[in-house]
């Protein structure tokens, strides 16, 4: 997504020789691709959880032997692995407490490969298992959780996590279900929020199903909690004028990206205080004016688009 405005917010990063560039998302590596092919001197980390993921980010990859490391972890170890991976990066610094990169990207969300897979059950178009896992070998599925959770919690997680605004009815029916028959399979699940929800409702906003699914996959995958850690991580290993860029597809990944890049960009004392301390100014500079779209051509070209924001941040102040 945003392709060619990502690759331009990070290459002005990336531009000098040793530039270490961590993709913490690196799904299908369109946006891995980019950067190698475009700035020369890099070398790519890239982060999936998704097993099936890297396999594929491997192939494309492969023209690029030499410039590229590819680890199988969720993104809220971005501080570990740059540790791990003796990333050297802009500052030039010997091994230990100077390790760090130059830019990092989060492309957050569901893949257009889990999408597509129908068998990995993220897709509420497709009837599938209802798994959800981004690491299909470790964890709770969305099956798991919907026979297992009491209907308070469900309707926390709905509510919460969804956006929903008929949460306790969606909840009350799926407990109801599950006495009947476990949940396995979307397209049950689908037909039961239809019928949960008003009919009123049901005519507008595309498929009623929708917010449920993105709910349970968000629950499933813990991912507000891990951007919210792992957002914090990668700003702290980020050299002085390196970039941070994150694209959000729903409201609830944006709010924390724009929380922290916005924090980040003031300095943290009172507003009146009339000469802020070296160590109290701000760690960033944001480089977007709020959240940037889609183009009409990019929506055009992938629907998907429709949903992104972007913010971008570039690093201003050494850590004290």
């Amino acid at each position: 997504m945003l392709l060619d405005r990502v690759v331009q917010l990070l290459a002005p990063a990336l531009d000098h020789p040793g530039a270490v560039f961590v993709d913490a998302t690196v799904g299908l590596a369109g946006h891995a691709e980019a950067v190698l092919a475009r700035c020369p001197h890099a070398r790519v980390i890239g982060l999936d959880r998704d097993p099936m993921a890297l396999e594929r980010a491997a192939e494309r990859l492969a023209p690029f032997t030499g410039r590229v490391s590819l680890v199988h972890t969720v993104y809220d170890a971005v501080a570990d692995v740059v540790a791990q991976q003796g990333a050297i990066g802009a500052s030039g610094a010997p091994a230990g407490a100077g390790r760090g990169v130059d830019a990092v990207l989060f492309d957050l969300g569901v893949s257009s490969l889990q999408l597509d897979r129908g068998e990995r059950g993220f897709a509420y178009a497709q009837d599938a298992p209802l798994d959800m896992r981004m690491d299909g070998s470790a964890g709770t599925t969305a099956a798991d959780l919907l026979n297992t959770a009491d209907e308070r919690t469900l309707a926390r997680i709905l509510r919460t996590y969804g956006e929903e605004r008929f949460a306790a009815r969606v909840a009350r029916a799926i407990v109801r279900g599950r006495e009947q028959e476990p949940f396995t399979t979307s397209g049950r699940l689908v037909d039961l929020v239809r019928e949960a929800i008003p009919a009123a409702t049901r005519r507008t906003g595309g498929n009623p199903a929708k917010r449920t699914f993105q709910a349970l996959r968000i629950a499933v995958n813990d991912e507000l909690s891990v951007l919210s850690r792992a957002l914090p991580a990668a700003i702290d290993v980020t050299f002085l004028h390196g970039r941070v860029v994150v694209l959000a597809y729903h409201s609830l990944e944006d709010r924390i990206a724009k929380r922290e890049l916005a924090r980040r960009a003031r300095a943290d004392v009172p507003d009146d205080l009339p000469v802020v301390p070296a160590e109290h100014r701000p760690t960033l500079r944001l480089l977007t004016r709020g959240a940037e779209r889609a183009t009409d051509d990019e929506v055009a070209a992938n629907p998907r688009a429709r949903s992104v924001r972007l913010r971008a941040a570039e690093r201003i102040r050494e850590a004290a």
